[in-house]
C-alpha cells in the first residue's frame, strides 16, 4: 500500500523546475534547539518557566539543553552546508540579548548571534533572522506580557538593537513567528507559554502583538540597509466547513476571522475585520484596545509575508455537529478544556479523512496551494514565503545507523508540488523553508515529536541525517522535484 501517495498528484509524471534564485532553507527556533539556558547572561523566558510547571509538557521535558545548538553551531552550521542549505532560518533568544527585556544588551549573547551569521556568510548560507518566536522574556510576563501596550515600545527597542547589531550581515528580517499561537494558545487555552486561559487576555494580545510588529518594521527600516527585506510570519489557517449548511458556513467564517484575517486585516489592509470586531465585542472593548494611530503603525508595508503551514482545519457548527474528540479545540498543540477561538467556542473542530502524521494532523497538501493562492489573490504582487512546513513521524535509528523516513519524503513532495503549482498559477512565491532542520523540543509534547530532517539523539546530540534530508538537498541542488518513485512512497 502506498503512503500519501495523493499529497504527490500535483506532479506525478514529470520532474518540476522551480524559477532561478527560488531559496531552499530550513527552520528552526532559539529555545528549540539552542539550550545553554543559564549561560553568558541568558535569563528566562515564559517558556522556561513554563516548561519547569509540572504538569505543562510531556515528561517534564524542558528545553534546558535541547540540541545543544549554542554550543554545537559550528558543526550544525557544517551539516546545513552538507544538506546544500540555500538559506537558514532562525529566531532571536530575547532573554538571551536582553535579559529583563529592556535596558541595554548583553553583548555575550549578541556575539552568538554575530558568531552564528559569520558562519552561515562564510558557507554561503543567507540569514534569516526571526526577532520572536514565542520566548518573551519572563520579566515583561511579570508585568504583564503582551495583555499591556507597554511591550510593544519594549519589542521596538529589541527590535533596533538586533539590527544595529546584524543588520549588515542579515537580509532577512522577520517580526514575529505565529502570532496566533503567542496570543491564543498561550493566554487562550493556555497550552503554551505563559499559560493563561484569558479569551479577552487573548483579545488585547492580538492587538498588541499587531502593534509590535508595526513598531518594528518602524525600528528596523531606520537601522537597516535599504536593500534588507522585512516580513511577518503567520500560520494562516486553511479552514473548511463540514457542510455546505449555513451554520457550518458560518462556523469557517468565525475561525477564518480569528485564525486570519485578525491579522491579515490590519497588517495588510490596515483594519480589522467588522465580523470579528462583532463576535467578540462581548470579550473586550475594540474601542478603547485599538487607539488612534494603531492601525496606521500595523499597517506600515512589509517586504514578504511568510506563511507556516501544516494541515487544513476542519469545521462546523457544534449543535448541529460533533467534533472529533481527538481534535482538541485548540488546532491539534495540545488538550485544553479552554478554547484558543475567543467568540466562536460554539465551533467543532473534526480530524479530516485520510492519513495523519504523528501529529494526528490530516495530511493535505491542497491547504497550502489553496493559502497561497487565496494570499494572491487577495494581495496581489505581494512577495510570499513558506517559511515553515513539513511533519512529524514515529522516526528511529535502524541498527544500520539509519533513518529511513519515506513518509516524510511523501510529505515535503506533495507540499513542494502544491508550492509549484501555485508558481505556476501566477503566486509570488520566493522560497521554501523545511520546518525542521533538526529533531527538537516541540513545546508541550517535548521531545516526544520529531519534525527533523536530521535525527537528533539526546543522549549523546549525535545528529544523524534522515532519508528525507538527503532526498532535500538533492532537490535544494538542482532546483528541481523529481517525480516520486513508487517504491520511495511505500509503507
Amino acid at each position: 500500500m502506498t503512503a500519501v501517495r495523493s499529497e504527490s498528484a500535483e506532479a506525478t509524471t514529470a520532474s518540476l523546475r522551480f524559477p532561478p534564485g527560488f531559496v531552499w532553507g530550513a527552520a528552526t527556533a532559539a529555545y528549540q534547539i539552542e539550550g545553554a539556558a543559564a549561560e553568558d547572561g541568558r535569563t528566562p523566558s515564559i517558556w522556561d518557566t513554563f516548561s519547569h510547571t509540572p504538569g505543562r509538557v510531556l515528561n517534564g521535558d524542558t528545553g534546558d539543553i535541547a540540541a545543544d545548538h549554542y554550543h554545537r553551531f559550528r558543526d550544525d552550521v557544517a551539516l546545513m552546508s552538507d544538506l546544500r542549505l540555500g538559506a537558514y532560518r532562525f529566531s532571536v533568544s530575547w532573554s538571551r540579548v536582553q535579559p529583563t527585556g529592556r535596558g541595554p544588551a548583553v553583548q555575550r549573547g549578541l556575539d552568538f548571534y554575530r558568531q552564528l551569521v559569520d558562519e552561515l556568510l562564510a558557507k554561503g548560507i543567507t540569514p534569516v533572522a526571526t526577532l520572536y518566536h514565542w520566548d518573551l522574556p519572563q520579566d515583561l510576563e511579570d508585568v504583564g506580557g503582551w495583555t499591556v501596550r507597554d511591550t510593544t515600545e519594549r519589542f521596538a527597542e529589541y527590535a533596533a538593537i538586533m539590527a544595529g547589531a546584524l543588520g549588515d550581515r542579515v537580509p532577512f528580517w522577520t517580526t514575529l513567528n505565529e502570532p496566533w499561537c503567542s496570543a491564543f494558545l498561550g493566554y487562550g487555552s493556555g497550552v503554551h507559554a505563559p499559560g493563561r486561559t484569558e479569551p479577552d487576555s487573548a483579545l488585547k494580545a492580538v492587538h498588541h502583538l499587531n502593534l509590535a510588529h508595526g513598531k518594528a518594521i518602524g525600528a528596523l527600516r531606520s537601522v537597516l540597509p535599504a536593500a534588507a527585506q522585512t516580513s511577518i510570519t503567520l500560520n494562516l489557517h486553511q479552514i473548511r466547513p463540514l457542510s455546505s449548511s449555513p451554520a457550518d458556513l458560518d462556523a469557517a467564517r468565525r475561525i477564518d476571522a480569528v485564525g486570519n484575517r485578525v491579522f491579515l486585516g490590519p497588517i495588510l489592509s490596515g483594519d480589522y475585520p467588522a465580523d470579528l470586531l462583532a463576535d467578540t465585542a462581548h470579550l473586550v472593548d475594540w474601542e478603547a484596545l485599538v487607539r488612534d494611530g494603531d492601525l496606521a503603525e500595523i499597517s506600515r508595508p512589509i517586504d514578504l509575508l511568510g506563511i507556516n503551514y501544516y494541515t487544513p482545519t476542519l469545521v462546523s457548527d457544534s449543535t448541529a455537529h460533533t467534533g472529533d474528540p481527538e481534535v482538541p479545540r485548540n488546532d491539534g498543540h495540545g488538550a485544553s478544556d479552554h478554547s484558543p477561538w475567543p467568540g466562536s467556542e460554539h465551533v467543532a473542530f473534526h480530524l479530516p479523512p485520510g492519513e495523519t502524521t504523528a501529529m494526528r494532523w490530516a495530511v493535505d497538501a491542497s491547504g497550502l496551494y489553496d493559502l497561497l493562492m487565496r494570499v494572491h489573490r487577495e494581495h496581489p504582487g505581494l512577495p510570499l514565503m513558506v517559511t515553515e512546513n513539513g511533519a512529524a513521524y514515529d522516526d528511529y535509528l535502524s541498527p544500520e545507523g539509519t533513518v529511513n523516513d519515506p513518509q516524510r519524503i511523501a510529505y515535503l513532495h506533495g507540499h513542494l508540488s502544491a508550492v509549484h503549482r501555485a508558481l505556476a498559477d501566477g503566486a509570488d512565491v520566493r522560497g521554501y523553508f523545511l520546518w525542521s532542520l533538526m529533531d527538537n523540543f516541540e513545546w508541550a509534547y517535548g521531545y516526544s515529536k520529531r519534525f527533523g530532517a536530521v535525527y537528533v539523539d539526546f543522549s549523546t546530540q549525535r545528529r544523524i541525517p534522515k532519508q528525507s534530508a538527503h532526498w532535500y538537498a538533492a532537490v535544494a541542488r538542482d532546483n528541481v522535484l523529481p517525480d516520486l518513485p513508487e517504491e520511495d512512497g511505500e509503507s
